[in-house]
């Protein structure tokens, strides 16, 4: 089995260069700011970042497929890089440091692409998560300076903490009387959103989070993470992986009851 360690020190590099790049424009008072045809902001910076990953990329991985929010799909192959250059654009361009890059690449294989290397790298809030294939997950500054990092073992409701990103999405999909009978339930709840909950239920100070819309790009990076740290990531249908068009994560032991109550509709 591969073990994807020259892929991880890449998706490091990939990620110093976009650091660099969104650092240097964060708080910007000339950042130029666009609105995309889903209403969603973009900044000058995410397309920046992305060109630059995709730029490397073709250097260092000239066979690979890239896949990026701002630019689409470009290349085929068994290997598929994704990216989102700033997930949590709208924190981004209102001066809020919960943002992240997230990188990925996801292999072909059975049940589709699935995620084998994931990178998420917040320079605001001077931190990065990573993870490869059958290698562990890990915090720190670099890969010399790194800290494994594990799912928690919260086994009931009563004692866990639950994040979540917004409540209009749920109660758009007609789940939201589900979402607040398990507010009800839980321990705690907090609104971090975006990438920042996911990588609280990798380190094991979140016990379960879940969202009602997102795309690939989100979920890749943050998937492999929450897995290889012992948590489960799946859709609200329960298929394992970033292929759901939304997720639910947890420490694996909350899992069920957390899809129970998040698939209630009414």
């Amino acid at each position: 089995m591969p073990d994807y360690l020259d892929d991880l020190r890449l998706a490091h590099v990939l990620a110093d260069a976009a650091d660099a790049a969104t650092t240097s424009r964060f708080k910007a008072l000339d950042l130029k700011v666009a609105t995309k045809p889903d209403m969603t902001p973009v900044s000058e910076a995410d397309k920046a970042a992305e060109e630059l990953i995709r730029g490397q990329l073709k250097r260092a991985r000239p066979r690979d497929a890239i896949l990026g929010e701002e630019y689409g799909i470009e290349g085929t192959g068994p290997r598929r890089w994704v990216i989102d250059p700033i997930d949590g654009t709208k924190n981004y361009v209102r001066g809020v440091p919960v943002w992240a890059t997230l990188i990925s690449l996801m292999e072909a294989g059975e049940g589709g692409y699935q995620p084998v290397v994931g990178v998420v790298s917040a320079p605001a809030l001077s931190r990065r998560w990573w993870a490869a294939r059958g290698h562990g997950a890990f915090t720190g500054r670099s890969l010399s300076s790194a800290t494994r990092i594990h799912a928690s073992r919260v086994s009931r409701l009563a004692d866990a903490s639950f994040a979540y990103s917004s409540l209009s999405g749920w109660e758009d999909q007609g789940r939201l009387g589900g979402f607040l009978d398990l507010t009800r339930e839980v321990w705690r709840t907090r609104a971090y959103g975006d990438f920042w909950p996911y990588m609280m239920v990798a380190e094991g100070s979140v016990d379960m989070c879940a969202e009602p819309e997102l795309s690939l790009w989100d979920m890749a990076a943050t998937a492999i993470v929450v897995t290889e740290a012992g948590g489960t990531f799946t859709g609200l249908d329960g298929r394992p992986g970033p292929h759901s068009g939304n997720a639910a994560a947890s420490n694996g032991l909350l899992h069920e009851e957390l899809l129970g109550y998040l698939n209630q509709r009414y």
